[in-house]
């Protein structure tokens, strides 16, 4: 980098290991990180300076989704104080040069991996691992679709798959123009694109791939245009059974289907319908570790056409197994997220695809479609014999003591007078000390002992606004629509889980018809563990442009 391109005027400064700094003081600071947000990550967000990360990951999500390293490069370099090094130019290049250097094909009935490199082709099918399985120099067993994505991705080289799908058993369903119970209905702008960018015109290149919205932006809707566009049994995988009627409710809402053709495949029932919604939990079921997943069967019970994957960052193991062995099937992840804490984010990319589509959080919230999000960080102290115990505590007592700060009492019930017009949700993680905050408050329960049936009742009050507290763990974390609910309050989470930050601020982001806003509250103990953790959990939601406001108890009460 030379001193001559200096231009203090701009935001950025671009590294050579690969991270990127960027002000969060300069008036550029929101256009800047709009702009880099399609082929970064972000790593950590202290107030003055956020850094971001370029990962081979990020850059094939970016070529998948249609940007150039050229386009890239430009984009860092009109932001960058001291221009992009040239060793980062030609990482750039270099990685989103492999995105399709290894395409899968299929020639009449065989699937073929193919390159325009016949070298490099022979360099790669020379592991082992790869070569077992080839039927022959060209063929790939009929089987392995999926395993040589993973193989060809642990070696740097993502594979663009436009081996085609099947199309599944024909289902007839269109979408109404008003709802069942009269409402007009139609696909929002943005969700039309996301049906489009998925579907591709039918084209080899479409099929595959996740869509990115934040929560309340109405996946479950671009889920039935997919469904619609493509005229097909569908197997929908969703987080739980709540989750699971409410796609059964939207379908019959908001579609011409009769009930008839639409089945619930759970704990409780197990129907096998052309459109089927099932849990992650259920298909993955198994009466002891040895025994095989008796459900899993499911997914070759009918020709299903297309598989919906709602909440992918959370899609378990042996699903990604099964995934594996489908890859003729059309398959639709939804998320708000693609963070996963396991890690698993490459699995992701080449089993149910790159990402398709994404719409920021911020965009959302300035045209509307979501509530704006008021974030704030409430730090309180210890009693001083909790004090004691935190410090003669092992690192992993520490978090819980610090978590079930009996103090946190207190301060809910501050906010619980300031919001008493408001529908708040109570969202904790500890059994004993959500039981305790409902005793103390009088408050109604939902944790995962509560039955399914009483759980849809408090629901279906709190919507109807028979009751406008609710005390929930984290089984609402996901899927769970309370669109009226305005105010979360956040009393313990788990460690430092991104995910679960934004799956639980999404829990109060739908729009609203009066005030459009909403409040998310997160209770930590000062000085501890849990703070720290709490750095980490609001990295994802700092990155979508959420900036969290920390108070200290003393201002509050």
């Amino acid at each position: 980098m030379s001193l001559l391109s200096y231009r203090p005027d701009l935001p950025l400064i671009v590294q050579s290991d690969r991270t990127i700094l960027l002000e969060t003081q300069h008036p550029l600071f929101a256009e800047a990180r709009q702009a880099i947000s399609g082929f970064t990550e972000l790593i950590k967000n202290p107030e003055y300076i956020h850094t971001y990360r370029i990962t081979p990951l990020s850059l094939w999500n970016a070529a998948a989704s249609g940007l150039t390293s050229q386009e890239v490069t430009d984009v860092l370099g009109s932001y960058s104080k001291y221009g992009v090094p040239p060793t980062i130019i030609k990482e750039i290049e270099d990685t989103m040069r492999k995105y399709g250097l290894f395409r899968l094909e299929r020639i009449g009935d065989h699937l073929v991996l193919m390159s325009d490199d016949p070298l490099l082709l022979a360099e790669v099918t020379s592991y082992k691992s790869i070569a077992a399985l080839f039927e022959n120099e060209f063929v790939i067993k009929s089987y392995a679709r999926g395993l040589i994505k993973q193989e060809l991705i642990k070696l740097g080289f993502p594979v663009q798959d436009l081996a085609g799908y099947t199309e599944g058993e024909s289902c007839a369903v269109s979408l109404r123009e008003t709802t069942s119970q009269g409402r007009a209905f139609s696909l929002r702008s943005y969700q039309k694109e996301a049906v489009d960018a998925f579907y591709s015109g039918g084209a080899v290149t479409g099929g595959s791939g996740v869509l990115v919205l934040p929560c309340g932006a109405g996946k479950t809707v671009i889920g039935l245009g997919a469904i619609c566009q493509l005229q097909t049994a569908t197997l929908i995988l969703t987080t739980n059974t709540t989750s699971v009627r409410q796609w059964i409710a939207e379908l019959l809402d908001k579609t011409g289907l009769d009930p008839n053709m639409v089945g619930e495949y759970t704990g409780d029932n197990k129907e096998v319908k052309p459109i089927t919604v099932a849990t992650y939990q259920i298909l993955t079921y198994r009466p002891t570790a040895e025994d095989d997943f008796p459900h899993l069967k499911l997914f070759s019970e009918r020709d299903w056409g297309l598989i919906i994957y709602d909440e992918v960052h959370l899609l378990p193991a042996p699903i990604f197994r099964v995934t594996s062995g489908i890859q003729a099937t059309r398959r639709l992840g939804l998320t708000a997220t693609l963070v996963r804490e396991d890690g698993r984010e490459e699995d992701v990319f080449t089993l149910i695809g790159p990402k398709k589509y994404e719409v920021p959080w911020k965009v959302m919230e300035e045209q509307g479609w979501i509530a704006e999000a008021h974030c704030r960080e409430i730090r309180l102290p210890f009693e001083p014999k909790w004090r004691e115990a935190y410090a003669h505590a092992t690192a992993r007592q520490k978090f819980r003591i610090a978590a079930e700060n009996p103090k946190k009492l207190e301060v809910v019930r501050e906010l619980l007078e300031r919001h008493a017009h408001d529908r708040v949700l109570i969202i904790g993680q500890y059994i004993d000390q959500l039981e305790q905050m409902a005793t103390a408050l009088q408050l109604p329960l939902i944790t995962g002992k509560v039955p399914d049936k009483e759980r849809e009742l408090l629901y279906t009050q709190f919507k109807k606004g028979e009751i406008t507290r609710l005390i929930v763990s984290k089984v609402a974390n996901f899927a769970v629509d309370l669109p009226d609910a305005n105010v979360a309050i956040q009393i313990s989470g788990t460690y430092g889980s991104r995910q679960e930050e934004a799956q639980r601020l999404g829990r109060i982001l739908r729009p609203k018809a009066d005030d459009n806003t909403a409040h998310f509250y997160t209770l930590v103990t000062r000085d501890t563990r849990e703070q720290e953790f709490s750095l980490h959990r609001q990295l994802f939601l700092v990155e979508q442009g959420y900036p969290y406001d920390i108070i200290e108890i003393e201002t509050l009460v």
